[in-house]
């Protein structure tokens, strides 16, 4: 009886050290697979896009794409804006730091100026002046600043080819740092983009 017993005892010892051995094995696989999963490098998290079309050509229009683009390129973001149209003036080194935006059917104005009134003379540099004087009180930086800041951040300034030349406007005009490029290649940036914006 005590025989039987002893062998039973010697084969369940026998079948917990093969399960011990199984266990371990299958752990120390596990382990070594986690190793090399720490050890390879980590793909590197791709920044956000953010595409912004600059249409317009005053003061009070030139200041959101460029403070979008600004504020979103510092957060990380790949950031490109293709300025068409009169959006091309804010890129101009002999217009953007007199861009000008006009109190004539804008009611939106601070302070809103009558049609009748806004259309008379000299109406248009005082409005520009008063905007302006509320954005030197407030800190806030001038185009050519904003500009400037874009290119240091990595912001890709596109003027549109198409509208250079319609216009006769050269490159050459432009403040340092605008490629030339047409609608095919801010497109193929948007098309991947995480936000586009029209203004």
């Amino acid at each position: 009886m005590s025989d039987t017993l002893n062998q039973e005892e010697t084969l369940e010892q026998q079948i917990e050290r093969i399960v011990n051995q199984q266990v371990a094995k299958a752990l120390d696989s596990q382990i070594i697979e986690l190793k090399k999963q720490l050890q390879a490098p980590q793909k590197k998290k791709q920044a956000r896009k953010v595409a912004i079309i600059a249409s317009k050509g005053t003061l009070d229009m030139a200041y959101p794409p460029l403070i979008l683009a600004t504020a979103a390129a510092a957060m990380g973001a790949e950031v490109q804006i293709f300025f068409t149209f009169y959006g091309l003036n804010i890129l101009r080194k002999d217009k953007n730091a007199s861009l000008q935006v006009a109190p004539i059917g804008n009611p939106a104005m601070p302070v809103p100026i009558p049609n009748i009134i806004g259309m008379l003379p000299g109406m248009t540099p005082a409005a520009t002046k008063m905007m302006q004087g509320m954005f030197s009180k407030h800190n806030v930086q001038t185009i050519p600043q904003l500009l400037q800041d874009a290119v240091e951040l990595d912001v890709k300034l596109i003027g549109c080819q198409m509208t250079m030349d319609v216009m006769n406007i050269k490159k050459e005009l432009f403040v340092d740092g605008v490629e030339i490029g047409g609608a095919a290649t801010f497109l193929k940036f948007a098309f991947d983009a995480d936000v586009s914006l029209f203004i």
